[in-house]
Order: C-alpha cells, then structure tokens, then sequence
C-alpha cells in the first residue's frame, strides 16, 4: 500500500524581533502584561522588501537541504497563505520562480491557520494517487501587513514567518512509518469570528474602507476561544479513537500556536502532560498556518520528534476550520 511521509522539515522567520514593548507601547500595556496576555514575548516581522514568497523560499529550502532532495525533483509546490503576494497570480507560481522547479504543479491553499494541514492532506491524496511523487508543502504569512496596531484583541497576537515540509510517496510495506490519517473540517457560518472584511469581491477597497480600517484583522477572541478549544478538542479524541491511539501512547503533540492560554486550555483539556505539548508561542507569536509547521520544524531539530515518534498535529483557524492529522515519523 502506497504512504506519503514527510521526509525534511524547514522553517524561517524575518531577521526583524518586535519585543512585547514595542508592541505594548502603542496599546498602553507593558511587556509583561502583554506576556501574562498571550503567552508572546517576541514575534517577528517582516521587512519591507520582503513578501510571502520570500519567507517561503527560505522555510522551503531548508526543507529540501534537511531531505537532502534540489527543487528540482519536486512534483508539486502547495503554499498555504492568506496574506499572500498578490490577488494572483498564486504565491506557490512565486514560490516555483524563486525555487527555479520550473514545470511542477503549483497552487495556493487558503484555509487560514488550518491552511497547513489542509495542504499536507492534498499532498497525501496526490501522492497516494500516484500522480506525484514528491510534494512541497509550505506555509507562509506576513501577518503585520494586515494589524491594526490600535486593536488589543490583534496587535500583540501576529508574527510573520514560514514553515515547509517536503512529503514523498513510499511503498507501506516497508514499515510503519508515515501519515496514518487527516481529518479535515469547516463551519462557514461562524466566518464572522475572525476575518479581514473588505478587500474582496463582497466589499471591494475603497477610501472608507481603508479610512475604517476593514483590511486589518477583527477577531473575536472570547467566542473563538471557545469554539476554538471545543471544536479541536473534540477532533483530536475522534482521530485518536479511530486509530486506537490514547494520549499515554503520543511521543509529541504540535497545535497551531495561536496563544499561550489556548494551548494551555487543550493540553489540560485533553490530558496533554506539558513536555509532549509543544510550544514556540513565547519567541515567534502566531504566525497563522506556518505556526504549526515552523513548530513542528522546531520539535524535529531540538530531537522532540525523531524516527519512530508517534505525532499528533492539529489547528484551528479562520473559515472556521480546523484539522487533526496522525503519523509515525
């Protein structure tokens, strides 16, 4: 039976720190009150010259270097983003320019701080399939393009940065390792909890909407809390029933770092003991959907996930979606 694996793991964040001072300062808080807050004590933006594809090119290589695979034996490029380059065309055709894979497959996914997962989920049934054989799965947000550095519920929250994963095609057979399972979920109805409001074809930019500042980010942050917590709670016993896997059995979880409170929230929900919770929240903020993969990448280079880890990822974000996904490293 043919099985996907993610074979190298990259990560890159812009050379930029904004310290909790910085971003305190604008909102009348000191740096430990935004700490005590969320969990952040630095997040990273990016520069000026710098655009999605630019984080994703370097998270990116050093995924292929950590494979010890060239761009050019890629198949396929996925780039989750939902602050990508430009309207089109999409940051993965970017992405493929700066890589210099030139021919291969490339397309965007847009599912928020879920778009990861998502992603990997395709790149999975891709190569399941047979039609590829090696696909790259990147993440990439410049998040500070979008703040409004006014609003409490966001300004302290986002960083920038991007994470990647290169996922090839195995024979099954050859041991247990690999992707076990993705399960992937949505509720458009609660859209209103986190969004961008204009900027689209529903609300179009113009004067009052960049003076009402509708291209920042609104978010809900006690409602989505709860949903949040709930919702992906609630997956993560499904995905872990269906596979006969019990929280004792884990070597490694990795959530989407939306904040320190949440991540506290489902670890103690689910039973999560603290050093199988990983966390990255405290020196690179939420960077939306390549917060899980720059986490994951973290737990693979500190030696928390190594070959026989039994891995169990999920995230929730904008939409709303949310996604669990389990594999045997």
């Amino acid at each position: 039976m043919r099985r996907s694996r993610i074979v190298g793991t990259g990560s890159y964040v812009p050379a930029r720190p904004v310290p909790n001072s910085e971003v305190g300062a604008v909102l009348g808080r000191d740096g430990e009150a935004v700490y005590r807050r969320t969990g952040i004590r630095v997040r990273h933006w990016a520069g000026e010259d710098q655009a999605a594809s630019d984080l994703a090119d370097q998270a990116a290589r050093r995924a292929l270097d950590a494979a010890g695979v060239s761009p050019a034996s890629v198949d396929a490029i996925l780039v989750s983003t939902t602050s990508g380059d430009m309207v089109f065309p999409s940051t993965a055709c970017h992405l493929q320019r700066l890589l210099g894979a030139k021919g291969v497959a490339a397309f965007d996914v847009a599912a928020s701080c879920s778009g990861f997962l998502y992603g990997l989920s395709m790149a999975d049934r891709l190569i399941r399939s047979g039609q590829f054989h090696r696909c790259l799965v990147v993440a990439s947000e410049i998040k500070s393009r979008f703040l409004n550095l006014h609003d409490e519920a966001t300004a302290m929250l986002f960083g920038d940065g991007a994470g990647a994963a290169l996922v090839v095609g195995e024979d099954g057979s050859n041991g247990p390792e690999g992707i076990l399972g993705i399960r992937l979920y949505a509720d458009g109805a609660r859209h209103g909890l986190i969004t961008v409001p204009a900027g689209g074809s529903r609300q179009p930019a113009d004067a009052q909407t960049v003076r009402d500042r509708l291209h920042t980010i609104h978010l809900q942050g006690g409602p989505l809390f709860r949903v949040a917590v709930k919702r992906l709670a609630g997956a993560v016993s499904e995905i872990l029933k269906e596979f006969g896997v019990a929280i004792a059995n884990l070597d490694q979880v990795v959530f989407h770092q939306a904040n320190g409170r949440l991540l506290s929230a489902l670890g103690s929900r689910l039973g999560i003991p603290p050093e199988k919770l990983c966390s990255v929240i405290e020196q690179f903020g939420n960077t939306s959907s390549a917060s899980l993969p720059m986490a994951l990448d973290q737990a693979v280079r500190d030696g928390r996930v190594s070959a026989g880890s039994l891995v169990l990822l999920g995230t929730f974000g904008a939409g709303l979606t949310w996604a669990t996904a389990l594999m045997r490293w």
